[in-house]
């Protein structure tokens, strides 16, 4: 991933030097199960314990001749150890640490993200807890609806999040799988217990059974975690970036002092935060497509996922890690309106309570029908004309022959229509993250 968009724990965890001191770190395990099982002198594994290293730079260089990165680093590793390196990768495959090695650095990256969907959704359920009386407009298909409450939009977001967490915290659960079974699975040169003892000392669980690489069902799984977190902060973003039009201006994400809009135009306070994340995702979800690709190999393996995952799980990773740091700061910094909320709510000059009026009418006894067509015969007029709902509903004898003025008063009574709004920050505050 371009340096524009990575934050320096995530640039550690995709490191080379991360990743090669995984691979070490497995080799070492699997000579030590050796050592338990009597396979392998203590003395060696002392000496390859003092001794193993390796050097990044030196692996690429030995990698330009050989053209195999594990070769490389195990020639580069064995210079330093010297003859008990033969102990080491005995009986396994490039797998057996590419993947095992790959799980771990996976698990890392996702436990950065974890870190960051958890604060965001904390952050959501205080925020939405705090606008739980700012009043707006609810709009669908881009036209006002009826009353709402920013704090709603808050609390959706919050208990949307929450689902983008547990099923990243499944992700990481799925990841959490090594093996070291050789060439084709089958144990033919290494106890099973080797891939026992090396898992469970990484944290990890040993597949119960594999092929030379671990099933790609689970990368699969793990980036289409990442892509649905992703597109519900689209979602987010979309929505701040909707209210921040200068015709509504009802929200707007955080204008830093010392911010420029537009090259050529001095006013403007564009939504380029939110807009970034709404492009973002799009990447996210073409990577997730491209690990569903990756699920079907050759036979037992072929390498044609390898390229692509060197490619897609750190970039997805570096991405998702990257929005929900910047979404955090624009939900934490959002500026509200709420006068501009309640003046567009005030635009359609009581439209909004139509719904009221239809169900006071069925209340008296019309049909549904009947009292839908008086209602909308109005709401025309006022659409038409700029005149106030109410009076034109007070003007017309069919809807005053049913309701009075009182009545037709209530039906635009806002803290009513409103009422039962606090079951939803009730369910909000038993949230648990």
């Amino acid at each position: 991933m371009i340096e524009r968009y990575t934050l320096p724990e995530m640039a550690s965890v995709w490191s080379e030097e991360n990743k090669l001191r995984k691979w070490l770190e497995i080799e070492i395990l699997a000579v030590e199960a050796r050592v338990e099982r009597g396979e392998v002198p203590r003395e060696a594994l002392e000496e390859i314990k003092a001794r193993a290293a390796f050097d990044v730079r030196r692996v690429k260089e030995i990698e330009e001749s050989v053209h195999h990165d594990v070769i490389a680093f195990l020639t580069n590793v064995a210079e330093n150890v010297g003859e008990a390196s033969r102990f080491i990768h005995y009986g396994m495959t490039s797998s057996d640490i590419l993947d095992t090695g790959l799980a771990l650095q996976m698990r890392e990256a996702m436990d950065l993200i974890l870190e960051e969907a958890v604060a965001l959704t904390s952050t959501l359920k205080t925020k939405a807890l705090e606008c739980r009386d700012v009043v707006m407009v609810g709009r669908t298909h881009g036209v006002h609806a009826e009353p709402m409450v920013f704090g709603q939009k808050l609390a959706l977001w919050a208990f949307e999040m929450a689902r983008n967490v547990q099923r990243l915290r499944r992700a990481r659960e799925v990841i959490g799988y090594g093996k070291v079974s050789g060439a084709v699975g089958t144990y033919a040169h290494l106890d099973p217990w080797v891939e026992e003892y090396v898992c469970e000392r990484l944290g990890l669980r040993p597949a119960e059974v594999s092929t030379q690489v671990l099933q790609r069902d689970r990368h699969a799984e793990y980036l289409t975690a990442l892509a649905m977190t992703g597109a519900s902060l689209e979602k987010f973003a979309l929505e701040v970036r909707g209210l921040q039009r200068t015709e509504v201006r009802e929200a707007e994400e955080p204008f830093r002092r010392g911010q420029k809009g537009s090259s050529a135009m001095p006013h403007k306070r564009n939504p380029i935060l939110c807009e970034r994340i709404c492009g973002l995702a799009r990447v996210l979800r073409s990577n997730a497509m491209a690990a569903m690709e990756n699920i079907a190999l050759w036979h037992e393996r072929d390498i044609s996922h390898s390229s692509v995952e060197r490619v897609i799980i750190p970039d997805s990773t570096t991405l998702l890690h990257y929005m929900l740091v910047k979404f955090h700061g624009v939900v934490r910094d959002l500026t509200l309106y709420p006068e501009n909320m309640l003046r567009n709510l005030e635009l359609t000059r009581g439209l909004v309570f139509s719904e009221s009026v239809l169900l006071a009418l069925v209340r008296k006894g019309l049909t549904r029908e009947e009292a839908y067509g008086l209602v909308q015969r109005n709401a025309m007029q006022c659409w038409s004309t700029g005149k106030d709902f109410q009076s034109l509903l007070l003007e017309d004898p069919e809807v005053t022959r049913h309701l009075d003025r009182e009545e037709l008063k209530a039906c635009f009574d806002l803290p009513s229509h409103l009422r039962n709004m606090g079951r939803i920050f009730e369910r909000l505050e038993d949230l648990v993250i």
